[in-house]
Order: structure tokens, then C-alpha cells, then sequence
């Protein structure tokens, strides 16, 4: 019993040496052993409150509900990866909750399961958000894309939850013509739902795109999305604020032949008048279009092409680099400009063709001169060339010293936004730094 004792108290001196190397070769610089993180797979129904820990990497398989009132709660740096092969999509369903609140130093991360260097635009279908305010449809419609999913009800003020710092890349695909997924779908999403600091980066159709709702949003980035930036459908009438769109001259909307624009908005598919209309407001957008230099066969649209009865207004931004800048199509919206109920107001318009800054539809014969109405003194609108911007020629093109963007701003006749004096997304702060990505083909996940 001697003995052991003695071997006893040597193990565990050996052990206490070797504890202390540890903390020592920490303290002399030693970087030590990465820790592996585990895999799991998300497929199914998640039907009770459920955590995913930022120590797994996660794959979508298929379509994945988030069900029965339940909540999904992501941890900061958690990464998410849609599976190719089933074209792997996240659906929170109505009554369901998602708590992915991330940080500028860790964002969560949602992206294509293909390795680096192979991943592409659809590689998987995105995130979708479905809640219970209020659209303008006669039923409570289902979700574009292909999933048994409906969204819709008479709560404007309903909470789905945080999607906060949060990327998605690659995701969103055309099932079909007009029945396409995009990076991050928003179904009657309520007022009591926060959304800010979300970049979508090379989506296979639009990178947001919100119908019908109340959720406001701030900090949003579309970056080299294939379709459009930011779409408004079936009644939306939230507020966002701070939005960069960037285009690739070389990616556009080959899978469902339509053309990319910055800002599409409709009413409904039908151009009707049904209520609630979609009445959204964003201020403080900086829209970067494809230029002019395009590739043979390009289908890129407007800036803003505001269509099918839509009565969305746009403040305090800049649309640059389209051909055409901004386009009320309709008699329906042309009316609404008219009125007051469309306001483009401290914009700007920069690098469009001389005649075609502002347009009405081809087809229009009405006498309304939108030219004559987007300048109307008090608007605080103009129309630039590129380089009168002052903008920076890279991602996120910040305003560069004297940058005609850094004033300018007014928030006369509103409510809900934060008074600045700059227009665009920028002023003199970055706030994409740290938790974007303008490379992620070739990062390591």
C-alpha cells in the first residue's frame, strides 16, 4: 500500500509538471491546437426549441422547418452550409421563432457546402422567414420555390425572431419562372422581428426580397447577386435603412430570362390596388450598377423599376450605374408619383444615359413628364456622371474626401429613421467592416 501511494502522489507531480509546460509554452508564443469542429446534418422538421453551437458545422439537407411554434437559436459564429445535392433551404415557419444573433466578430454564416474555388450562384435555397402580418392577397399565399409553406395573418406587430449579423452566400435558384428561392425570403414578417447587418453574396436570384409585412431592416448588403437587390411584393411597408447593392457586370438573370435591377417593386403580380399597398420606405441606399462596359447578351434592367402598381418610395440614396436609372412603369404608378404617394426624394441618379435617368414605360402615352417630376425644386434630386460621386472604385465604395454624398440628406415628412447628413449607405463609418465577406469562393469554411 506503501508503494502505491508513493506511484500515486509521483502521477499526479508528473501530471502538474505537465499542466504547467502547457500554460507555459502558451506564455512563450506557442499558438496552440486549433480546436476540430464536430458535423452534423439539419434535415426535416425541428418541431422544439433547438441550439446550434458554433462548435458544429451544420449541412441543410432538403427543406428544413423550423415548426410548431418552436425556436432556433444560432450561436455567433456558428456556419451553416446548404447541401447541393438537395438544394438545401431553411424555412422558419408562421409562429416560429429565429434567434441568430451574431456579432461583427463573429458572424453567423450560411453558404454552399462545395468547396472552395466550386462554389456557384443556386448552389443551395436560402433562408426563408415566414410570419403573420398582413399582405394584399385574397388568401394567405405559399412560399415561392417549391416548399409547403404559408405565410400570412392580421398581426403587423409579429415577432419572428433576430437575424442579426448574419451572412449568406450562393444561395437562392429559379425553380421555375417566377417561382424562384432568394438568399433571404421574407414572408408577412412583422414589426416585432429585428433584421439588420445581413450581406447576401452571389445568390442565384434576388438577394432580398420581402412580401407583404411590416419588418423594418437596417444595414443590408446584396452583393453580385444574379437577379435583383431588393425586391418589395404583396403590400410591404416596413423601413430600411443604410443599403449597399452591388452588381457583377458579368452575372444577371440568365436562368429565368427576366433583367437584374437594383430596386424592383410591385404591388402585386396583377398591378392591382389591392391593400395594404406596398408603401416601403428606404433611405440611405447606395446602389452600384453593372456600368457600361457589359459583356455580349447582359439583361441587366434599372436602378429602381418601380412597376405593378407599387407606391415605394426611396430617399436620401444614390442609384448608380445603370443604363436606366429609374423607371415608374404604369399608369397605376405614375398616378401615385403624381399624388404623393411615390416619393423619390435627395437622390441621386448617376451614370445613366442623358435620356433615360428617369423614364416612364414604353408603352406609357400618358402626358406626366417623370423627368420634369423627379427635378422638381424642393425633391433635392439630381442626375451626375459616375465620377461626380466621389465614391471609392471597390467594395463598399465609401465616400472619398469632398465626396459630393457626405451631405445633402433630409428627413422632412418622416418618422422611424436615423437623421443623418449624408445620403447613400456611408458616411465617414464602415460599418461592413469585419463581419462581411466580398471573396467567399475562396474561403475556407
Amino acid at each position: 500500500m506503501k508503494d502505491l501511494g508513493k506511484l500515486s502522489l509521483m502521477l499526479l507531480a508528473g501530471l502538474a509538471l505537465g499542466f504547467t509546460s502547457c500554460n507555459d509554452s502558451e506564455e512563450d508564443g506557442n499558438t496552440p491546437t486549433p480546436t476540430v469542429k464536430g458535423n452534423a446534418n439539419l434535415q426535416g422538421t425541428i418541431s422544439a426549441n433547438r441550439t446550434l453551437d458554433a462548435d458544429t458545422v451544420y449541412t441543410l439537407k432538403g427543406f428544413v422547418y423550423v415548426d410548431n411554434n418552436a425556436t432556433l437559436t444560432i450561436e455567433p459564429g456558428t456556419i451553416i452550409k446548404g447541401e447541393k445535392a438537395t438544394q438545401g433551404t431553411l424555412l422558419i415557419q408562421r409562429g416560429a421563432r429565429i434567434m441568430a444573433q451574431g456579432t461583427a466578430e463573429k458572424p453567423i454564416v450560411f453558404t454552399s457546402n462545395q468547396p472552395k474555388g466550386n462554389r456557384a450562384p443556386g448552389d443551395w435555397g436560402g433562408v426563408v422567414i415566414l410570419g403573420k402580418a398582413r399582405h394584399n392577397q385574397a388568401e394567405d399565399p405559399i412560399v415561392e420555390g417549391g416548399p409547403v409553406a404559408y405565410y400570412g395573418g392580421t398581426n403587423d406587430a409579429d415577432n419572428s425572431g433576430v437575424f442579426s449579423y448574419v451572412r449568406i452566400e450562393f444561395a437562392g435558384y429559379p425553380l421555375q419562372p417566377n417561382k424562384e428561392l432568394n438568399g433571404l425570403t421574407l414572408g408577412s414578417v412583422g414589426s416585432g422581428t429585428k433584421i439588420d447587418h445581413v450581406q447576401v453574396s452571389f445568390g442565384g436570384d434576388d438577394a432580398f426580397e420581402w412580401f407583404g409585412g411590416t419588418v423594418n431592416a437596417t444595414h443590408l448588403v446584396a452583393y453580385r447577386t444574379t437577379d435583383d437587390m431588393f425586391d418589395t411584393d404583396y403590400g410591404y411597408n416596413g423601413r430600411v435603412q443604410y443599403a449597399l447593392g452591388i452588381s457583377d457586370p458579368n452575372m444577371w438573370d440568365v436562368a429565368t430570362g427576366g433583367a437584374s435591377n437594383g430596386f424592383e417593386s410591385d404591388n402585386d403580380g396583377a398591378g392591382s390596388t389591392r391593400t395594404p399597398l406596398t408603401t416601403a420606405t428606404f433611405s440611405n441606399v447606395t446602389i452600384i450598377g453593372p456600368g457600361n462596359n457589359l459583356p455580349s447578351g447582359a439583361q441587366f434592367g434599372q436602378g429602381a423599376h418601380l412597376k405593378k402598381g407599387t407606391s415605394l418610395s426611396i430617399r436620401n440614396s444614390i442609384i448608380s450605374g445603370f443604363a436606366k436609372g429609374i423607371t415608374l412603369d404604369g399608369s397605376v404608378v405614375e398616378g401615385y408619383a403624381q399624388n404623393g404617394g411615390i416619393k423619390i426624394m435627395n437622390t441621386v441618379v448617376a451614370g445613366a444615359g442623358e435620356n433615360s435617368a428617369i423614364n416612364k414605360a414604353s408603352s406609357s402615352t400618358s402626358a406626366f413628364n417623370a423627368a420634369t417630376w423627379f427635378s422638381t425644386a424642393g425633391n433635392g434630386n439630381s442626375i451626375k456622371a459616375m465620377n461626380e460621386l466621389g465614391l471609392a472604385t471597390t467594395a463598399p465604395y465609401l465616400p472619398q474626401t469632398g465626396s459630393m454624398a457626405l451631405s445633402g440628406a433630409s428627413f422632412t415628412g418622416t418618422t422611424g429613421f436615423e437623421n443623418t447628413t449624408f445620403i447613400g449607405a456611408f458616411g465617414t463609418t464602415d460599418w461592413t467592416t469585419g463581419w462581411t465577406n466580398w471573396d467567399p469562393q475562396n474561403t475556407d469554411y
